[in-house]
């Protein structure tokens, strides 16, 4: 299995308990009443902060003469659900996700929210063993070939929200995971949008993302008004 994933990324890992790691997800960890440390949560918030720094070097170098507000947008289509999702199939990561047997019978190994959770913990598993440059070789690898394809931005409610704030500061929204119910399975999470101390909009969703996307909608529709 580890052999067979790390041939997938193009990445020898140094510490193959953190590839395992990597790949436990809380329905397994719950299931079999391990610690919740154990799951891959905590890679995941370290991959996505690395994922961004990547992507946004990347853009910044591939597009010298893109505005900001531009790159934000491409930045977003770049790293939202789907596109994470889609680049974990083609390195068939659903194939080695460690799954409690509910979420597995459920369909958990092709469901965007877990693919691309686990695709962010990868990274952070990476950076965590080989350094930046061994994650950002991987982002290129992947990025390079589908960058100056259109990316997908309907519903982005979260650069729609950040190019109205920047036009009055340069501190971005923060988005905060304010509470999660439910089995390990079918988790509802709860998110909070802030910015400069102020609640701006709370939001429900299956996944963090999209639990972040409405709070982002809802601060969207207090602002117009």
């Amino acid at each position: 299995m580890s052999d067979r994933l790390q041939t997938n990324l193009g990445y020898t890992f140094g510490r193959h308990t953190l590839l395992k790691h990597a790949v436990t997800h809380s329905s397994f960890v719950h299931e079999q009443k391990l610690n919740a440390s154990d799951s891959n949560e905590r890679l995941e918030f370290l991959g996505d902060a690395v994922l961004e720094l990547c992507i946004s070097d990347f853009l910044y170098h591939r597009y010298p003469d893109m505005s900001e507000g531009d790159l934000t947008k491409k930045r977003a289509a770049l790293v939202c659900e789907s596109t994470l999702a889609s680049l974990a199939r083609k390195l068939a990561v659903g194939d080695f996700i460690l799954l409690g047997q509910g979420e597995a019978a459920e369909g958990g190994r092709e469901k965007d929210s877990i693919l691309s959770d686990v695709f962010e913990s990868i990274l952070g598993a990476i950076f965590l063993d080989g350094g930046i440059e061994e994650a950002r070789a991987l982002v290129l690898r992947l990025y390079e070939p589908i960058a100056d394809k259109p990316g997908k931005q309907a519903n982005d409610y979260k650069s729609s929200l950040q190019e109205i704030l920047q036009r009055k500061s340069h501190e971005t929204a923060t988005y905060t995971i304010i509470d999660e119910k439910g089995p390990p399975h079918k988790k509802i999470f709860t998110a909070q949008a802030s910015h400069q101390g102020k609640i701006l909009g709370v939001g429900v969703g299956g996944s963090k993302k999209l639990a972040e996307q409405a709070a982002a909608k809802e601060a969207l529709g207090k602002l117009k008004k």
